[in-house]
C-alpha cells in the first residue's frame, strides 16, 4: 500500500488515451513522456485498425505520450501522430485495463454479445449476419438518398413537365427562329423592295434608252471602229460582255420581283412564331432556337430520369425486402442459439461467484426481442444482478458494487477465455475484500485466463500472487531527498520471500516461508 502501483496504471491510462493532469508532473521544467511496446505481429484486428487509420503496421507497435507542463500532450503509434481519439479506439484491442467502477464491457452492449455468442459458439453465423446487415444498411442507405433526390424531381417534376410540353408543342425546326426574322424582314418590306425592283428592270430594259440598250448601242459603235482602230474594238467586244452580265442580272431582278411575297397571313403566321420564340427564349434565358432546343433535349433527360428513377426505388425496395426476409430469419436463428445459451452461460456464472466470495449473487441474462434488426440481431441481451438472492434484478452495472463487478467480470471473461479474442487484461485489487478460499479461487482464475490472454494483476493477497508466472516488485526510494517509484522482476528466491511477507508479515516465519514455496510450486508449471 503507498507503493506506487496506481501510477502504473495511470500511465497505462495515458497511453489508452486519457487526458493527462499537468499536476503530477515532477519536474515542471521537463516534458513527461511515457511509451509502452507491444507484440502485434498476430494480431489481425490490431493492425486492421492501423490500416484504416493510415498507420504504419510493425511487428512491435510503439504508443507514446508526450506531456508538457503547459497543459498540451501529444499521441503517436509507430513514430505517427493521432489524436487522443483515434488512439483510444486503436489501442481498445489491445488493452483491457480493468479496475473498480471502471467496467465500460458491460455498459457497451457489444461486449455482452461477444460473451454469449463465443460461448453459443455461433461467431461464424454472427460475422455472415453482420456482414448482410452491412450491405443491407447501405441499402437503406442508398435507397433513402435516392428516394430523397426522387422526391426532389417529383416536387419540381410538374412544372418541367409543363416545360418539356410547351417547347414540345412549339416544335422549333433548325434555325427556325433566325429564319422567320428574315422572312418577316422580307414580307414587312414587300411594296418596297418591289417597287425598287420594278425601278431597276424599267431603268435596264424598258425605258427609251434603256441601260442595257445603250450598252449594246455603244458597244457596236467601237466595235465598228476596229478596221480603224483596233483599240476601240476591243473595248466595244468588252462592252458586249458586259450588256450579256447585265441580261443575267435582269433575269435574276425578274425571278427576285416575282418571288417577293406580299401575303399578310404569311406575315401574320410567321409575326406569331417569332414572338413565341422570343417569349420562350426568355423565358429560358437563351439567345437562338439551337438554346431552345438544347433546353427541350435536357428536359426530357430529366423526365426520363425521374421515370427511371422511379423504377429504380422500386426494385431497390424489393431488394431492401428479400434481404430483410433473410436477415430476420438469421436473426431468429441467433436469437434461438443465444436464448439456450444464456440460462447455461448464467448457471455457469453463479457456480464461478459462489467460488469468489459471494455465495448469494445471481447473474441472470435475458434475451428480449426487438421489432427493428440491428447490427446483432433482432434481439436485446441485459445483463441482470441480484446480490442477496432477493428475487429482484436490477442491470448488473447498476446493481453490483465495484468489487462485486470486477470479480463478475473476472468470472466471465475466464469462462469464456479460450472462446473470445481479448486484449491485453490489466485487474487493479480484483481480490479487494475477499480473502482465503475466495482469494485462492479468484487467483485459480486469473490463472486460467492468462492461458490464453496476457493477464497484469495488481494484488495484496498471496493467494492471487502465487498463481503469477512472473512477480513484479513496486516500491519506493528515497534518494537526494527525492522520493521515487521503482519497479523490478523478483527472481525465484524474492518471489518466495515476498509472498511469505505477504502471510506473515516484515519477518515471515518458516511457516510462512513454506507456504509461500507451496503457492508458487503449485502455481508454476
Amino acid at each position: 500500500t503507498g507503493a506506487g502501483k496506481s501510477i502504473i496504471l495511470g500511465a497505462f491510462s495515458l497511453i489508452l488515451g486519457e487526458r493527462a493532469d499537468t499536476s503530477v508532473l515532477i519536474n515542471r521544467n521537463e516534458k513527461s513522456i511515457v511509451e509502452a511496446c507491444f507484440h502485434t505481429e498476430n494480431n489481425t484486428a490490431f493492425s486492421q485498425l492501423l490500416r484504416e487509420a493510415d498507420l504504419d503496421i510493425e511487428p512491435v507497435t510503439i504508443i507514446r505520450r508526450e506531456i508538457s507542463t503547459s497543459g498540451k500532450s501529444r499521441a503517436f503509434i509507430n513514430d505517427t501522430p493521432v489524436t487522443l481519439t483515434q488512439l483510444n479506439e486503436i489501442t481498445s484491442s489491445l488493452v483491457d485495463l480493468h479496475r473498480q467502477f471502471d467496467n465500460r464491457a458491460i455498459e457497451e452492449n457489444s461486449f455482452l454479445y461477444q460473451v454469449i455468442d463465443a460461448v453459443a459458439e455461433i461467431q461464424a453465423e454472427v460475422q455472415a449476419y453482420q456482414l448482410q446487415f452491412r450491405t443491407y444498411k447501405q441499402l437503406m442507405s442508398d435507397f433513402r438518398q435516392k428516394e430523397e433526390q426522387y422526391q426532389t424531381w417529383k416536387r419540381e417534376s410538374d412544372y418541367k413537365q409543363f416545360l418539356f410540353d410547351e417547347l414540345q408543342q412549339a416544335s422549333f425546326s433548325d434555325n427556325e427562329i433566325e429564319e422567320a426574322e428574315l422572312d418577316v424582314k422580307k414580307l414587312e418590306h414587300g411594296e418596297q423592295i418591289r417597287s425598287v425592283l420594278q425601278t431597276t428592270l424599267y431603268t435596264m430594259e424598258e425605258h427609251e434608252q434603256a441601260v442595257n440598250n445603250e450598252v449594246r448601242r455603244i458597244a457596236q459603235q467601237l466595235q465598228n471602229l476596229s478596221a480603224v482602230i483596233a483599240e476601240a474594238g476591243a473595248i466595244g467586244t468588252r462592252l458586249e460582255s458586259i450588256y450579256w452580265e447585265l441580261k443575267d442580272i435582269i433575269e435574276e431582278i425578274t425571278s427576285l420581283q416575282n418571288n417577293v411575297d406580299l401575303d399578310p397571313e404569311r406575315l401574320a403566321q410567321l409575326q406569331e412564331r417569332l414572338n413565341l420564340g422570343y417569349r420562350l427564349q426568355k423565358k429560358h434565358n437563351v439567345q437562338s432556337t439551337a438554346g431552345l432546343q438544347q433546353i427541350y433535349r435536357q428536359l426530357e433527360q430529366e423526365m426520363q430520369e425521374v421515370s427511371d428513377a422511379e423504377d429504380k426505388l422500386s426494385a431497390l425496395q424489393k431488394e431492401i425486402k428479400e434481404m430483410e426476409a433473410a436477415l430476420t430469419a438469421q436473426a431468429l436463428k441467433l436469437r434461438n442459439a443465444r436464448e439456450k445459451t444464456a440460462l447455461i452461460f448464467a448457471e455457469k456464472v453463479n457456480n464461478s461467484l459462489k467460488l469468489v466470495g459471494m455465495p448469494n449473487a445471481l447473474l441472470k441474462i435475458e434475451t428480449e426481442a426487438v421489432e427493428e434488426l440491428n447490427h446483432h440481431g433482432q434481439d436485446r441481451i441485459s445483463f441482470l444482478f441480484d446480490a442477496n438472492k432477493s428475487g429482484k434484478y436490477t442491470l448488473l452495472q447498476k446493481a453490483a458494487s465495484g468489487g462485486e463487478l470486477s470479480r463478475i467480470m473476472l468470472c466471465i471473461k475466464a469462462l469464456t477465455a479460450k472462446a473470445l479474442a481479448l486484449p491485453t487484461l490489466i485487474f487493479d485489487e480484483v481480490d479487494s475484500g475477499i480473502s482465503g478460499e475466495a482469494a485462492r479461487q479468484v487467483g485459480l482464475l486469473l490463472k486460467e485466463l492468462s492461458t490464453y490472454h496476457q493477464v497484469l494483476c495488481i494484488t495484496h493477497q498471496p493467494q492471487v500472487a502465487g498463481k503469477g508466472n512472473r512477480h513484479f516488485y513496486v516500491f519506493k526510494t528515497t534518494e537526494e531527498e527525492k522520493v521515487n517509484t521503482r519497479v523490478r522482476i523478483l527472481n525465484e528466491d524474492e518471489r518466495i520471500m515476498t509472498i511469505a511477507q505477504m502471510i506473515g508479515g516484515e519477518r515471515p516465519s518458516e511457516i510462512a516461508i513454506e507456504n509461500a514455496k507451496e503457492l508458487i510450486l503449485k502455481s508454476d508449471p
